[in-house]
């Protein structure tokens, strides 16, 4: 049964790469396969085949199943001492900066790119940054845009925020309405949402910073070095590469281009 159903799913990703143009396929095989079932469970269906035949004829159906495949585990200032240490040893570089980019990638519902223009903001920087949010799934780009999120996790947020660094009062940054924290509008100024796939698209600008958390550890060893390389690529000399805390450079060529300048926050600088 075991040896079907890995059939059936490796049938279903080859199918939403050819039609929907989005390509699962080198995503860690054991994260795919517990997020497959688990949306088995939810949608009872019996079949990997019954899913698969949801996804291809309602296409409404697909925006949810994409909503399920990718992981939008987030918070504003999530592991507040990266957030601390890019405060301490990168905003000085930006600071001699004219003009600074960033991308987040894999930015998902937008709490760490809301983190980051608040902390560009305290370092009197955000109006010569432009940040630019990415993520394969247009839904939570929508609510990244939207900028606004549950008010009960406002608490959680402040004092991650304090932990981070923050120099103000956390309350000043949103609107409280009813059950909603609606983030003040000068946040969005600098940033530029847009839908990007690390798996297929190419780069589309040169960086001086990339910012993709705990999005690495889904994707299999291939993939793993091929969006390496277009992060490589992408930075321009002396950029910052920051990642997930469970992430680290890829045994590769690339890794002697870096200078670790936080290993435990994972920050990295490109010197070559």
């Amino acid at each position: 049964m075991n040896e079907l159903e890995d059939i059936e799913i490796q049938l279903l990703l080859e199918g939403i790469f050819n039609y929907y143009g989005l390509d699962f396929r080198r995503y860690a095989p054991v994260a795919i396969k517990r997020r497959i079932q688990n949306i088995l469970y939810l949608e009872k269906l019996a079949t990997v085949s019954a899913l698969q035949a949801k996804v291809l004829h309602d296409r409404a159906f697909f925006e949810q199943f994409l909503g399920y495949m990718t992981v939008n585990v987030t918070a504003m200032f999530r592991d507040p001492s990266f957030y601390l240490t890019f405060r301490q040893k990168v905003i000085p570089l930006f600071k001699t900066y004219p003009f600074v980019r960033i991308w987040c990638a894999g930015c998902s519902t937008g709490e760490e790119v809301y983190s980051l223009a608040i902390l560009l903001h305290e370092e009197e920087i955000y109006h010569r940054c432009r940040i630019y949010a990415t993520d394969i799934n247009e839904t939570v780009l929508k609510t990244a845009k939207a900028g606004i999120f549950p008010l009960r996790l406002m608490q959680e947020y402040t004092q991650y925020y304090l932990q981070a660094g923050g120099k103000q009062s956390f309350s000043e940054y949103y609107t409280a309405a009813y059950d909603r924290a609606i983030f003040r509008a000068f946040l969005k100024e600098n940033i530029v949402f847009a839908q990007h796939n690390l798996v297929c698209d190419r780069s589309f600008n040169e960086f001086n910073a990339i910012l993709c958390r705990n999005v690495l550890i889904y994707f299999n060893q291939s993939l793993q070095q091929q969006v390496h390389k277009l992060f490589y690529e992408s930075l321009c000399l002396f950029g910052i590469l920051g990642l997930g805390n469970q992430e680290t450079l890829p045994l590769s060529q690339r890794e002697r281009y870096y200078k670790q300048l936080a290993g435990r926050e994972r920050l990295y600088q490109k010197i070559s």
